[in-house]
C-alpha cells in the first residue's frame, strides 16, 4: 500500500480524545501524523510533554522546513499555523490568525491536502468554532478520507457539526472507532 499521512484537528474537548487515539497506536505505527490543535499561545511547555506520556511514538513540535519522517507525530507549535509542503516537509508561519486560530486546522489541512491528495487522512474532533471545516472539505475534494468526530459525543461539537455541512464526510467515529480505523490503516 501507498504511503499514508494523517492529519488531526481539534480544540476545546479535543485533548482528551487526542492522548486516548496516541496512548492506543502502538510503538510500530509507521505513518506520520500531523496535530493541529488549538492551544493557548503564550505557555510553550507542558502541552508536548503531556501528550508524550501517554504515547509509544515520538512527539515533536517541528521546526521550519523540517523533512517528515514516518512513526511521528508532529504538533503544531503555539501560535505558529504548520503547512505541509511539497517535497515532504514542514513550514512555519506566524500569518495572521484565521478563524481566531493560529494554528490554523483549514491551513495545515488544505496544505496537507494539496501535497498528499488521496494518500490523506483527515480527522476533525471536537471544537468551539468552525476551524477545520473549509480544510476537511480540501481533503475530501483532493480525494482523501474525511472522518469527523461523532458530535454525540464531543464535549463541544460546533467544529464537528461545522465539517459534517461543509463536505460530505466519508466516516463519523466515536474515539474507539477513530482508534480502530487507524490501527487498520498501518
Amino acid at each position: 500500500m501507498a504511503q499514508k499521512y494523517v492529519i488531526i484537528g481539534g480544540s476545546a474537548g479535543s485533548f482528551q480524545v487526542v492522548t486516548q487515539i496516541l496512548s492506543a497506536l502502538p510503538a510500530n505505527y509507521d505513518l506520520p501524523i500531523f496535530l493541529c490543535l488549538h492551544r493557548l499561545k503564550h505557555i510553550r511547555t507542558g502541552f508536548i510533554e503531556a501528550l508524550s506520556i501517554k504515547s509509544m511514538l515520538p512527539i515533536v513540535e517541528p521546526d521550519d522546513k523540517e523533512h517528515i519522517r514516518s512513526g511521528t507525530i508532529y504538533l503544531a507549535p503555539a501560535n505558529y499555523h504548520m503547512y505541509i509542503e511539497l517535497g515532504n516537509t514542514i513550514a512555519l508561519s506566524t500569518e495572521p490568525s484565521i478563524n481566531h486560530s493560529r494554528p490554523s486546522i483549514d491551513l495545515s489541512f488544505i496544505s496537507a491536502s494539496y501535497s498528499y491528495k488521496e494518500k490523506l487522512i483527515g480527522i476533525i474532533l471536537s471544537g468551539a468554532n468552525k476551524d477545520g471545516a473549509q480544510g476537511l472539505k480540501a481533503v475530501k475534494e483532493s480525494g482523501g478520507i474525511a472522518v469527523v468526530q461523532s458530535p454525540d459525543e464531543c464535549q463541544v461539537k460546533t467544529m464537528t457539526m461545522a465539517a459534517i455541512k461543509a463536505t460530505q464526510v466519508d466516516h463519523i467515529l466515536n474515539t474507539q472507532q477513530i482508534i480502530d480505523f487507524l490501527k487498520k490503516l498501518n
